[in-house]
């Protein structure tokens, strides 16, 4: 637990006596003898009344003796009720020491049990101890797996976790044992040849294609299969195959949603190069590129080196992570301006005028490879609209874990 916590948690504390015990502390003791003697006091003026009444002739002897035994009886419990008050007090100061020792005692022994006292560190912080924590699981599942290869769920958990952490080239290692334990299995192969492909900069000629096509024949009617199917035809120049498969999914998907305007937007294309369409006029914004402005924040500019590589690049949001269009650069050139177009596209059916929203992002390589690594630097920009947007800016200054 931080130190920020033990003191929040300290003046909770303290607070919560400041309302508790000066109600057990308070000594109302002068209150109670002043009470005694005023209560003495009336049982003395009571009885000279009754001493009178009786001289006077107001009451008998009798119904004096009477009167005087019942005002006795009433002072001997006022008396006694004031001196159990003076005991209930006393043993009330007990409770005063008792809450100093539990209180504090079950409030960190209950929080241990329930809380969260990283709730309480920097943003910064819980997102590094997050990143962290992830890493660490899955370097334990990945031990794991090394004394039980046979466990095929768990290489296909390692290698989604790997891609989601873009360790493409470990991402496709793991779902090659899931391949060689399960076999043909539609979602396997698809997620193998995913990974395949982006150790290769997107690119799904050779093994990815074919793994896509067993797919394909598995599950005909599979969304990622055709999604993968036409974008590995389109890479191989077969646009009317490319064309059959998108419009086949274009059909499964909700008219109006994002992935639908997206491949509508492939399928314009490739109806264009097929020459069955006419051209759809680009937008302004998209035909002459989507400016990107890129900085390197003041807390790394020691941690790299100026000839370090830089990739500038977009990214649909969803579907095959590859580049729609990419920069390469040094961090040399840093602070730098590049225009990001179609004529980046790394392949003719994947242009950045096809998609309503795109992610942009700038990394430094340490390696010098496309790929992303453990220890490249990064920024992002999450969701950019290229036809509604003059240009964005990115500082990077995120690690790659």
């Amino acid at each position: 637990m931080t130190t920020e916590f033990w003191l929040t948690a300290s003046v909770l504390i303290a607070i919560a006596f400041a309302f508790l015990l000066p109600p057990l502390w308070r000594r109302p003791g002068s209150i109670d003898i002043e009470t005694e003697r005023f209560n003495v006091d009336i049982a003395k003026q009571r009885l000279l009344d009754l001493k009178e009444q009786r001289s006077s002739g107001t009451i008998t002897a009798d119904e004096y003796e009477d009167l005087y035994q019942e005002l006795q009886s009433v002072l001997v419990d006022d008396l006694q009720t004031e001196s159990a008050s003076r005991q209930s007090e006393s043993s009330g100061r007990w409770l005063i020491v008792l809450a100093l020792i539990v209180i504090p005692l079950v409030s960190v022994t209950l929080y241990r049990a329930l809380g969260n006292a990283d709730s309480l560190l920097p943003e910064a912080d819980r997102t590094a101890q997050q990143i962290d924590e992830i890493n660490a699981m899955v370097s334990g599942l990945a031990q794991r797996l090394q004394s039980q290869p046979d466990d095929a769920e768990g290489w296909l958990m390692l290698g989604r976790s790997y891609k989601y952490m873009n360790r493409y080239a470990e991402s496709a290692q793991a779902f090659s044992e899931a391949y060689r334990l399960l076999g043909d299995k539609a979602d396997v192969l698809l997620q193998y040849a995913d990974a395949l492909a982006m150790t290769n900069d997107g690119r799904l000629s050779g093994k990815p294609t074919e793994l896509v096509a067993k797919a394909l024949e598995l599950a005909p009617d599979d969304s990622t299969a055709l999604w993968l199917s036409g974008m590995a035809k389109a890479e191989a120049g077969k646009y009317d195959e490319a064309l059959r498969h998108w419009q086949k999914l274009a059909a499964q998907l909700p008219k109006g949603s994002e992935p639908h305007r997206e491949v509508q937007g492939l399928i314009a294309q490739v109806m264009e190069r097929l020459g069955t369409a006419p051209p759809e006029q680009q937008p302004a914004a998209v035909a002459k590129g989507l400016k990107v402005n890129v900085a390197i924040s003041d807390e790394l500019q020691g941690a790299v080196s100026a000839t370090d590589t830089l990739f500038i690049y977009a990214q649909a949001l969803q579907g095959p992570p590859m580049p729609l269009a990419i920069v390469k650069k040094q961090v040399a050139d840093l602070p730098v301006t590049v225009v990001l177009s179609d004529e980046q596209a790394m392949m003719p059916a994947m242009k950045l005028s096809n998609f309503d929203r795109v992610k942009i992002s700038a990394r430094i390589s340490i390696s010098g490879q496309a790929e992303s690594r453990p220890g490249d630097w990064i920024g992002i920009v999450e969701s950019v609209a290229p036809a509604e947007t003059e240009g964005v800016t990115i500082t990077i200054d995120q690690k790659v874990q």
